[in-house]
């Protein structure tokens, strides 16, 4: 995949393409290839100019109007990702499935056009290039939430049920999840598979292979090994693991960079967890709303809450308001059961599989595994 994004611009009004034009002039990692005025011609020049990505306005006028021209290209079965431009007064939400990969609304600043071209032309590499696989990463944008703890039973959950599965350990400066398993520091992480050609035989000796039953690719050992690790090393990393597991479970740091962007952008559903607390519920909101800024669909973030039995005071409608929505998932505290396992390295859903919050993680899981099974059944 080049580093240059190939870029094909459909609007009918000359401010807004000279502004994009002008936006553009001075980013050598986006080629304009041309900016056309008649959607009727734009299945014909993705042909004959083959784009990465097409920027669509919502509003163009003509025979083929800017929603319709959408569907058009999705049906055509192009393979080539559309954002869609358009204003507050008229929203569109991102829907991949229709084949709306991403929107951008006006006023934009070129920092926000280019990350969205980047962002979107990065996912439908990825899609392209992988699997069946289901990938789920869980995140939050507080720390101190049990991600970690929840990643790893969960992925095991998950194994439970059949489903060959592949837990990363995305926090590539600390490894919560070579400390969570008490894994030796000598043990292979990402960093030792090869840069160029990966092959499935090179994960063999890099693998943790957890008694539970599940695998598990660590992060470096030390903090300043996190530097080495690059989005593209990550994207063939990703890409191997889809074709050769049924689920991919990530637990991410809390933190927006661009390797946690590259696993959110990758993911095919972004378990954030949320919990009873003020500050993590702030931290929520605000992701929400870089999440629409960014073009995630709705579909794409679920929420759980741990510690659900844990309020503080909050009352859960105060929690939904500020979601917008009811959270998905809902995982109790398992006191003891959740400490002791830790520090046994162990997971609590083997541990104690008739606990409560072990019978709630499963629920979790077995609900993940069904939206796996009916997207595949729509592929």
């Amino acid at each position: 995949m080049s580093d240059q994004i190939r870029l094909l611009v459909v609007e009918d009004v000359s401010q807004v393409a000279q502004y994009i034009r002008g936006l553009l002039n001075s980013q050598s990692s986006i080629k304009l290839l041309d900016v056309v005025t008649d959607g009727s011609r734009v299945l014909k020049l993705i042909s004959e100019l083959r784009p990465d990505v097409v920027l669509v306005d919502a509003l163009l006028q003509g025979r083929v109007k800017g929603m319709a021209l959408v569907e058009h290209i999705h049906k055509a079965d192009s393979r080539v990702p559309v954002i869609v431009l358009t204003v507050p007064q008229q929203p569109v939400v991102a829907s991949p499935e229709h084949g709306i990969h991403g929107v951008l609304s006006m006023p934009f600043t070129g920092y926000e056009l280019v990350t969205r071209l980047q962002a979107v032309r990065q996912a439908a590499a990825t899609a392209e290039h992988t699997g069946t696989a289901r990938m789920v990463t869980l995140f939050a944008p507080k720390g101190g939430v049990g991600k970690t703890t929840l990643a790893f039973n969960l992925a095991v959950a998950i194994g439970q049920l059949g489903q060959r599965t592949v837990l990363i350990d995305g926090s590539l400066q600390f490894g919560d999840m070579r400390a969570l398993l008490k894994v030796p520091l000598e043990t292979p992480s990402l960093l030792d598979l090869p840069t160029d050609r990966i092959q499935e035989s090179d994960l063999q000796d890099v693998l943790w292979r957890d008694p539970s039953g599940i695998d598990i690719l660590l992060a470096p050992p030390r903090v300043e090994m996190a530097e080495m690790v690059t989005v593209r090393d990550l994207e063939k990393v990703l890409s191997l693991l889809r074709r050769v597991y049924e689920f991919v479970i990530v637990d991410t740091p809390a933190v927006v960079n661009d390797v946690n962007l590259a696993f959110l952008d990758a993911s095919d559903t972004i378990l954030e967890v949320v919990t009873f607390d003020s500050t993590t519920i702030h931290s929520t909101m605000v992701m929400a709303d870089a999440f629409r800024m960014i073009g995630y669909p709705p579909a794409k973030v679920r929420y759980i809450v741990n510690r659900a039995d844990s309020q503080g005071g909050i009352d859960p409608e105060t929690l939904q308001r500020a979601l917008g929505r009811k959270p998905e998932h809902y995982v109790g505290s398992g006191g003891a059961l959740v400490v002791n396992a830790n520090n046994e390295g162990i997971p609590f859903v083997l541990a104690d599989p008739t606990a409560a919050i072990s019978q709630d993680v499963m629920r979790t899981a077995g609900e993940l595994v069904g939206r796996g099974a009916a997207a595949a059944s729509r592929r």
